[in-house]
């Protein structure tokens, strides 16, 4: 029998483009995130989410960001470098009126200023919205 919950759950990943065995990394953990989001996306890929020191070439970030963490623009840096040249990097933030939300022109002059590019936006549960963020694509065939 599937809850109603784990429905739920399932489509947030698959509203991410997870898929079985890719690899994930999640930077920017902490107390506030939503464990549900998680718990799906490791259901879906039928293993583990990796941490910042992962090692591997990642399919997709998961970067958990507010506010006060620092500046994004650094970050999407840092968080592109072990990213397969097809990957995404998820920006997740909380929603608005929610603590550490983050104003979606600071996250689209960040995004600009490294040469990426924003796709989607997706809600990924009660207090947090993704921002899909990838390498352009004249970019990627280089």
């Amino acid at each position: 029998m599937v809850a109603a919950g784990d429905a739920e759950q399932r489509s947030v990943a698959e509203r991410l483009g997870i898929k079985p065995d890719m690899v994930v990394q999640e930077i920017g953990w902490d107390e506030d995130v939503d464990d549900d989001v998680r718990a799906a996306i490791e259901e879906q890929i039928g293993g583990e989410i990796l941490d910042e020191d992962a090692q591997e070439v990642i399919d997709v970030v998961l970067l958990w960001w507010r506010e006060d963490d620092g500046d994004l623009g650094d970050a999407l840096i840092d968080v592109r470098t072990p990213l397969d040249e097809t990957g995404v990097i998820w920006v997740l933030t909380p929603k608005t009126g929610q603590p550490g939300h983050v104003e979606p022109s600071e996250i689209a002059e960040a995004v600009s200023a490294v040469g990426l590019a924003q796709t989607a936006n997706v809600s990924v549960g009660p207090d947090w919205i993704g921002v899909r963020l990838v390498s352009p694509k004249s970019q990627s065939k280089r």
